[in-house]
């Protein structure tokens, strides 16, 4: 019997069970989410105080910083579905569980080197790309301070995949919402000179985001060391010796992962280059409405995370239904969120707008009329983004990743971007032409991801391991 039938003839209870089992481990790790993403507001916000200059190279800066980061972000992510299929395997797995987190420690290390090195020589990058010599100067100097954060901070998605692999990620988001506030105590401290310190600029913007995320690493080794159900796994014990095949086998499942977050965000750094040679009024209407999709982007993203456990747990322990049951409850919550958002971008366009910018001002009208236009497709958008992180997570927790990479990079950047200037070039749309292009790449994504989940459904029904 097909494992699709079996799962939708399952009783009734097992569903609500499966909701109310995804929505618990969810909704911290989408407050997570939100929580990192205030992080990075506040230095912005911060930096703003300092004057338009200082924020403009803050934002070359921060782009070169995440360009790098993101891709090792995907290398540390591979640790989650590797702990959820082996718990789910064996429920109290300690060994394997050990080794998986203290190889993602060491794959940090070993990702980090090239990183730092990148990081360290960013005003150089940054001149060879024809950037003002002055803002790439101060963008430099804040990747100095900045790049010694990517260590700590892979450190803590490590961790924190652990202690979401054991459905337990309240912790995690506890310790990023006391980040948030630590790291707007220490850009007042270390950017403006308070408490007796010199005043860094933009400096200690980068030392802020540095100590912040630090903290984040060192809380949740506290939590691990101390709480009586992270505990037994000791996963620092014997932590220099190597374990090269689980290494490679990380290394393995997480390039896939890297490239795919790497082609979804640089679409949008591309789109965002296009939307300049545009013109002003569309380029800052762009960045609203992307904005606005950035933050309802981190419940379907939250929702990718519970996805990644749940079915890696299922398909661990052999369950076929389970892996259907885990797939398509986070799917519908996913797209459903999505869909009621496209709703308020369609209704009341104008109200999220204003919390960027001042709709009552005149000279902002045409700014305001744009992000009007936008947001109509950004609705369209908010269902298939939400379609395609949902359901790369379901995949994800298959320990499918390598042919997700190849449609991401067909959806992305052999459809999306290559439409979207098309049509805002050739065809005189300008920014609506972008925005057609990237809902039509993230459709195409979906649809492929969605093809190809219908396919391993039906293959989850096999043992894992045997």
């Amino acid at each position: 019997m097909a494992v699709v039938d079996a799962g939708v003839r399952a009783p009734a209870y097992l569903w609500r069970s499966e909701i109310k089992a995804t929505l618990a481990l969810a909704w911290p790790m989408v407050l997570t989410n939100l929580g990192q993403t205030a992080m990075t507001a506040t230095d912005v916000m911060m930096m703003g105080r300092l004057g338009s200059h200082t924020l403009a190279s803050g934002a070359l800066g921060s782009n070169l910083y995440f360009m790098v980061m993101i891709f090792g972000l995907g290398l540390m992510l591979a640790t989650s579905p590797m702990m959820a299929v082996e718990l789910g395997r064996r429920r109290h797995s300690v060994r394997d569980i050990r080794r998986t987190v203290r190889q993602g420690l060491w794959l940090a290390v070993f990702v980090c080197v090239p990183i730092w090195l990148f990081l360290w020589n960013g005003e150089r990058i940054l001149l060879l790309i024809r950037q003002e010599p002055a803002l790439a100067h101060q963008a430099g100097i804040y990747l100095r301070w900045l790049q010694w954060a990517v260590l700590p901070f892979y450190g803590y998605i490590v961790l924190r995949s652990f202690i979401s692999a054991l459905e337990r990620p309240g912790w995690a988001l506890v310790i990023v919402f006391a980040a948030v506030a630590a790291n707007a105590c220490f850009n007042w401290v270390f950017m403006f000179g308070h408490l007796g310190m010199p005043a860094m600029g933009i400096a200690g913007s980068g030392f802020a985001t540095t100590l912040s995320s630090t903290l984040m690493f060192l809380g949740l080794v506290v939590v691990v060391l101390t709480e009586k159900r992270f505990r037994r796994y000791v996963l620092f014990g014997r932590f220099w010796r190597p374990d090269w095949p689980r290494f490679w086998g990380l290394l393995r499942l997480g390039l896939p992962i890297a490239g795919i977050l790497a082609f979804e965000v640089t679409i949008f750094n591309a789109a965002a280059l296009l939307m300049g040679l545009i013109g002003a009024d569309q380029l800052a209407a762009h960045a609203i409405a992307l904005q606005i999709c950035s933050i309802t982007f981190m419940v379907p993203l939250g929702l990718n995370q519970a996805a990644t456990v749940r079915v890696g747990l299922a398909y661990g322990a052999g369950d076929g239904e389970g892996v259907t049951r885990a797939g398509w409850t986070a799917f519908c919550l996913g797209v459903s969120f999505m869909a009621l958002m496209a709703l308020v971008m369609l209704l009341w366009p104008r109200p999220l707008i204003g919390a960027f910018i001042d709709v009552a001002d005149p000279a902002n009208t045409r700014v305001i009329a744009f992000a009007v236009s936008f947001l109509a497709f950004a609705a369209l958008f908010q269902i298939f983004d939400g379609a395609q992180a949902v359901a790369s997570g379901m995949l994800r927790g298959l320990h499918d990743t390598t042919v997700p990479m190849i449609y991401a990079a067909i959806g992305y950047w052999g459809i999306g971007l290559p439409l979207g200037a098309l049509l805002a070039f050739r065809f005189g749309f300008a920014g609506t032409g972008i925005w057609i292009g990237l809902a039509s790449g993230l459709a195409a994504v979906a649809v492929l991801l969605l093809a190809r989940w219908l396919r391993r459904d039906r293959l989850a029904a096999a043992p894992v391991f045997g």
